[in-house]
C-alpha cells in the first residue's frame, strides 16, 4: 500500500467535504468568481487540482474529473459531457452554438446565457481533455516507459503511445476553424470560444504531439538496440552454460576463415593530390605557402644584390611632362570660362596644339575635373562623347567630353 498516495486521497477529499458548498456553487453556475472565498481557499483547492483557469484573465471552473464525478453521481443530463471522439464533439458545439445564436435573436437572453454557459464548459472540455491527453503521453515518454520490466514491453508500449499520437493527430484534421469562422459569426463571445481557445490548444497540442513522435522513435530506436544486445548477450550465456569448456579457437590457423576474423591490414596506396577536389584545398594552401617561404629564405645572387643605376633625368622629365598637361587642363577650363561657350577637349587640343596623346589628354581632363572641389565642380558640365564598340558587346568608347558651363 503506497502511504503518500492514501494520504494524498484523504487530504483530496477532506477538500472537498469542506467545500461542498463551494464546489456546488461553482459546478451548477460553471464559473467561481474570486470575491466568493477566501484566497487561501482558492489557492489550495488549485493545487488539489479542483480548480483550474482555463486561460489568463477567464474565472475560475472546475477540473474534468470534479465534473465527471458529480455528473455520474448525480445524473445530471444538462451538463452532459462531451463524447472523446473530436467530430462529436465539433458536431455539440455546433448545435449549442446554433442555440445560443436563436436565443439571442428571440430576444431570449437568459437562455441565451445558458447555452452559451453550456458551450463554454463543452469548450474547455475539450481542450483540457486534449492537454490531459498529451501530457499522460508526455509522463509515459519521459519516464521511458518505467512502469513495464522488460524491454519487450517497453517496446510494446512505445507502439501504442505511436499508434496513440496517430490516432490524436487524425482527429485533430477534423477541426475546421473556417467552419467555426462561420458558426460564430460576429459575435464577439462565440468566435472567442470556437475560433481563439479551440485554435490555440490545437496549435498547441500539434506542436507537443509532433515532439512526441520524434521522441517516440528515438526511444523505439534504443531500445531495439537494447534488445539486439541483450539477445546476444543471452544467447552468449546459454551457450556458455551448454559448454562451460568451450575455447575460442585460432582462426589464423585454420584454412577456412569466418568472415569477422578474414580482415586484411590495409596496405598504403600510391596517393596523389587531386587540384580538382574542394577537400584538397587547405592541403595545397599549405604546399604553397612553405614554397613561397623557401623562395623567401633563398639568399640572393651577388648580381642580384649590386646596386642598379637610376635615371634621373628620365623621371624628371616625365614629372615636367605631367606639369605640362596639368597647365594645359587648367588653360582649357580657363577658357571655358572666359568665353563661356561649350569646347570639347580634342577641338582644344588642336586649336592650341599642343603635342599629348589624345588619349591620354581626355584623360587627363576627366580626371581634372573630377580633382575639383564639390562647390567648384557645380559651375561646370561635362558631356563625354560615347558610342558602342564595334566588336564587343556592351562596351562603350569615349571619343571626346565636352566641357561647357551650367
Amino acid at each position: 500500500m503506497n502511504q503518500n498516495l492514501h494520504q494524498a486521497g484523504v487530504k483530496l477529499l477532506n477538500a472537498l467535504s469542506r467545500n461542498a458548498d463551494l464546489i456546488m456553487q461553482v459546478y451548477l453556475s460553471g464559473t467561481l468568481h474570486e470575491s466568493e472565498a477566501s484566497p487561501g481557499v482558492i489557492d489550495n483547492l488549485k493545487k488539489l487540482g479542483v480548480l483550474w483557469r482555463p486561460e489568463p484573465g477567464a474565472p475560475l471552473r472546475l477540473k474534468k474529473a470534479i465534473r465527471n464525478l458529480l455528473e455520474g453521481s448525480l445524473h445530471d443530463e444538462r451538463n452532459r459531457q462531451i463524447d472523446t471522439n473530436i467530430g462529436s464533439a465539433l458536431a455539440s458545439l455546433k448545435t449549442l452554438a446554433q442555440h445560443y445564436k436563436e436565443a439571442l435573436h428571440n430576444h431570449r437572453y437568459a437562455e441565451a446565457q445558458a447555452h452559451l454557459n453550456d458551450l463554454a464548459e463543452h469548450v474547455y472540455a475539450l481542450t483540457e481533455s486534449l492537454a490531459n491527453s498529451v501530457r499522460t503521453l508526455f509522463s509515459r515518454i519521459n519516464n521511458e516507459f518505467g512502469y513495464v520490466a522488460s524491454i519487450d514491453a517497453k517496446i510494446r508500449e512505445n507502439e501504442l503511445a505511436q499508434s496513440q499520437v496517430s490516432e490524436l493527430l487524425s482527429q485533430l484534421e477534423m477541426f475546421r476553424f473556417d467552419e467555426l469562422s462561420e458558426v460564430a459569426g460576429g459575435l464577439r463571445e462565440l468566435r472567442h470560444l470556437l475560433v481563439v481557445a479551440l485554435q490555440q490548444s490545437f496549435s498547441r497540442c500539434t506542436q507537443e504531439l509532433s515532439m512526441a513522435q520524434s521522441r517516440l522513435l528515438e526511444l523505439l530506436g534504443r531500445f531495439r538496440e537494447f534488445r539486439g544486445r541483450t539477445r546476444l548477450l543471452k544467447g552468449f550465456l546459454l551457450h556458455m552454460e551448454q559448454q562451460p569448456d568451450f575455447v575460442p579457437a585460432n582462426y589464423a590457423n585454420h584454412s577456412q576463415v569466418p568472415a569477422l576474423f578474414n580482415l586484411a591490414k590495409p596496405l598504403l596506396q600510391p596517393a596523389a593530390v587531386d587540384v580538382n577536389r574542394v577537400d584538397h584545398e587547405q592541403d595545397l594552401l599549405l604546399l604553397v605557402g612553405r614554397i613561397k617561404a623557401l623562395h623567401r629564405t633563398e639568399k640572393p645572387h651577388d648580381e642580384e644584390r649590386s646596386a642598379q643605376a637610376i635615371d634621373v633625368e628620365s623621371q624628371g622629365q616625365v614629372e615636367l611632362d605631367d606639369k605640362a598637361i596639368h597647365q594645359a587642363v587648367e588653360a582649357y577650363f580657363c577658357e571655358v570660362i572666359d568665353t563661356g561657350k561649350r569646347l570639347t577637349a580634342l577641338q582644344y587640343l588642336t586649336s592650341q596644339a599642343l603635342e599629348f596623346d589624345p588619349e591620354v589628354w581626355i584623360y587627363q581632363v576627366i580626371g581634372g575635373y573630377q580633382g575639383l572641389a564639390e562647390e567648384d565642380r557645380q559651375y561646370f558640365a561635362l558631356e563625354p562623347e560615347i558610342e558602342d564598340h564595334p566588336i564587343f558587346t556592351g562596351n562603350k568608347i569615349v571619343r571626346d567630353v565636352e566641357l561647357g558651363l551650367r
